[in-house]
């Protein structure tokens, strides 16, 4: 059953508004400053080496090593969501907006879930 004039338009703008908004949803950190993956990974390693320590901790019911294992898990974190203090160690995120970079010509995100649905009536 293809869509009706109405759900076409509605369609189309609903796609319009999310590209004119997609600068929104995708935004660099303030300051230029970007977080690193590199330290992202540290701090999950950290997280599921504390989280591990913690697990241990309680099951020898050693205190010690609990608030330890708790303290290299909080220290993970705090790594992870730290944004680079340079510039200059990675790529930064930019926001991409539809003014300053054109889309790749090619069929729309609608007009390809237009095709296979029309594929998908055709198989029935």
């Amino acid at each position: 059953m293809p869509l009706s004039e109405q759900e076409q338009r509605l369609l189309d703008e609903m796609e319009r508004h999310l590209m004119r908004n997609e600068a929104d949803v995708v935004t660099a950190p303030e300051g230029g400053r970007s977080l690193s993956y590199r330290n992202i990974v540290y701090g999950t390693i950290l997280v599921l080496l504390g989280l591990a320590g913690l697990i241990v901790g309680v099951a020898v019911q050693l205190i010690v090593v609990g608030v330890i294992g708790f303290v290299v898990m909080l220290g993970g974190v705090v790594l992870a969501v730290t944004p680079m203090r340079g510039g200059s160690a990675g790529p930064s995120v930019k926001p991409r907006t539809s003014a300053s970079q054109p889309r790749a010509a090619g069929p729309s995100f609608m007009d390809r879930m237009n095709d296979r649905w029309d594929r998908r009536q055709g198989e029935r």
